[in-house]
This record gives structure tokens, sequence and C-alpha cells, in this order.
């Protein structure tokens, strides 16, 4: 087991480049983790958000002040002073997200079934003010109704009225749907992510061993050896399988060392097979990758891009549903998009029969058929090479 010894000394010497983005990993699955925690205690009650705005009215009048008392409900008000440059610097600045005012003679002419209308300035396309919106079309929706209604009704009468029929509101309850925990999600983007760190580690390290594989002078001694070359290869074949194992096992478990509010249910073991199957993959794609390069330099720059590049077009860094379907296209003759295809049909499931996890289980046929052909041609090119 000489040369299988000699293939783990080739990998651990490049350990530390390797780790940096075992690290990088690591961090982001803390973050990610410590954020979806905060994240799961927040969705548990609905309380309506206020807006801040300025309410300036010419009039003082019952009317008015119930329809001030109203609009607190919804928002809180700003001391802005009544002047032109003064409200639009503050709608520029977000002091506030609009302006209400009331014109002088508005209740009167209101009273009488005029048609007069509260002069407003706000935000353009500004989704805060929804709620004030709400409240002032149905507070003199509601007004307008008792006017022509009841004749002669004053304004204390009105509001009475207004108070008792607007003070009715609707519980609000969130309903959890059945679908995954914020825990189980974030273990669903973490399996996502997984394959750009497995990628770029698999690849460093085995390139590096393939590099020295490749040396003539290498070479050359290994055919003079009493060792066949056949039971050389096997021994490196084997080592990078170790190595493949041994990383998958470490970037899993730092992954849950952190995140494991969820426990290895159904769905966190099919994501970990998977996983292990992409892995087996990697392998795979750096055998070949490998055998093409020619020098160190080339062993970082191939796993830059392979890994990256891969990664940006499949859906790793951003969801396929946000992808193009011409990036997809392109992204479907790569094992990434396969990959996180099958962890995102894993993520939806709801039940564990035969015809939902048939979708998966193509899938990962897929990843073992690119797998099986990167490993050919590698075979094919290396044959080559020696002849």
């Amino acid at each position: 087991m000489q040369a299988f010894k000699l293939a783990m000394r080739i990998i651990n010497k490049n350990k530390a480049q390797m780790l940096i983005y075992v690290v990088i990993f690591f961090a982001i699955s803390a973050i990610m983790s410590s954020y979806s925690s905060r994240e799961s205690k927040s969705y548990t009650s609905f309380t309506p958000a206020k807006t801040t705005i300025a309410f300036i009215s010419e009039e003082d009048t019952p009317l008015i002040d119930g329809f001030k008392k109203e609009l607190a409900r919804v928002a809180d008000f700003a001391n802005i002073p009544d002047e032109t440059e003064a409200l639009q610097d503050a709608l520029y600045f977000r002091q506030v997200s609009c302006v209400l005012r009331i014109p002088k003679g508005f209740t009167e002419k209101f009273m009488n079934g005029e048609n007069v209308q509260i002069e407003r300035m706000s935000i353009p396309n500004s989704m805060r003010n929804v709620h004030v919106e709400l409240c002032i079309d149905k507070y003199f929706n509601t007004a307008a109704l008792y006017v022509r209604s009841i004749d002669g009704i004053s304004q204390q009468e009105l509001v009475r009225y207004l108070e008792k029929d607007l003070s009715e509101t609707a519980s609000v309850e969130i309903a959890a749907a059945d679908t995954e925990s914020p825990g189980m999600i974030d273990t669903n983007y973490f399996f996502n992510y997984f394959a750009y760190p497995l990628l770029s580690v698999i690849i460093l390290g085995m390139s590096a061993l393939m590099l020295v594989l490749n040396d003539p002078d290498l070479k050359m001694r290994n055919n003079c050896a009493p060792v066949k070359s056949t039971s050389i290869s096997m021994q490196f074949i084997l080592a990078g399988l170790v190595f493949t194992v041994l990383s998958w096992l470490l970037i899993v478990i730092l992954h849950f060392a952190v995140n494991f509010r969820d426990g290895f249910g159904p769905k966190t073991l099919l994501l970990l097979s998977s996983s292990f199957i992409f892995a087996i993959c990697c392998l795979s794609i750096s055998f070949l990758a490998g055998t093409l390069v020619k020098s160190r330099d080339a062993i970082h720059a191939a796993a830059n891009v392979l890994s990256l590049g891969m990664s940006f077009i499949s859906g790793v860094f951003v969801p396929q549903e946000l992808l193009g379907s011409h990036v997809l296209k392109i992204a479907s003759f790569t094992p990434v998009y396969w990959y996180v295809r099958a962890n995102n049909t894993i993520a939806g499931l709801n039940a564990f029969t035969p015809d939902t996890l048939k979708p998966v289980i193509n899938d990962f046929l897929i990843i073992i058929g690119f797998g099986t052909a990167f490993f050919s041609v590698s075979l094919a090119l290396r044959k080559q090479k020696t002849s």
C-alpha cells in the first residue's frame, strides 16, 4: 500500500488551501443557522405595521377629530411645520410616507353631501401607505352612508356611529402550512450550497495528486517497480475515494454542528444520499481535471472555474426558479444542475412513495451517469498519454 500512503501524503500537503473553502462554508452555515433561529421565532403572531405621516388640518371639528383618532390606529403623526419646503423634505428623506391636509370648509361641504377630497402627497409607489388609504376610504365612505341615510345628523352623532362600527375588528391567526420547518429549509439551502466547497476541495486535492502521478520521472520509476501498474492505479483511486468520503463527512459534520434542529428525518437522509452521490461524481470530475492540468497554477484555475462556473448557472447561489430558460438549458449539461434539482425535489416531498421518489431517483441516476462519463473520459485520456 505504498502508493496509497504516498497519495494521502500528497493530498495532505495541500490541506491548507482546501481548508479555506471549508472554513468559508462553515461560516456561512453558522450565519444561516443564526438568522433562521431568529426568523423562526418571529412569525407566530400578526401585528399591523404603522407608518409615519404628516397630518395637517385647517379646521377643528368633531368629524376631523374622530377621523384623526381612527387614523392613529394605523399611523403615527410626525410634527412637521406647515411649510411646503419642510413637507417636501420630509417626504424626500423618508421622515414621513405621506402628507394629509384637510382643507378649510371640508367638514361643512361633507355634511352637506358634497364630493370633497383630502389633499394628499405621498412617496411614489410606496406600499407603506396602503393601510392609511384604506383607513381614509373606510372612514369617509361609511360616514357618507350615514349622511345620506339620516337627515340632519350632527357631527357628534355621526362620530359615535363611526366609532361603534369601525371598532369591530377581526382576529388574525397565522396558520402554519404543512411544510418544512425553518431548520429543514436551511438544510436544503446548505445541501445546495454544498456543491461549491465540495467540488472545489476535491478538485484541489485530486488534481494535485494527478499532477504528481503524471510526472514523467515518476512514471518511469513506476514502470521499473516490481508492482503492477494496475495495482498502483487502484491504490491511487482508493486514496481518492477515501479523501472524497472524508471531505464529504467533514463538511456534513460541520454543518450539523451548528444546525441540527430537525435531526435525521427522511428528507435529511435523502439529502445526505444526494450529496454523497454528487461527491463521487466530483471525484470523477477531479480525475478528468487532474488529467488535463499541466501545472500547479492551473489546478487553482480549474478548481475556481469549474466550481464557480457550474454553481452560478445551476442554482447553487441563485435559485433555479430565478434563472432564465437558456441558462438552465446550458446548466443541464452539468451534474450540479441535476444535484440541485434533486435537492429541491426532495425538499418539496410530503410523502415518500415509489411514485414521489421516482423523479429523485432519476436525478440520482443522471448524476451517476455524469460521474461514469467523466471517469471513462479520464481513463481514456490517461491511456492515450501512456501509449
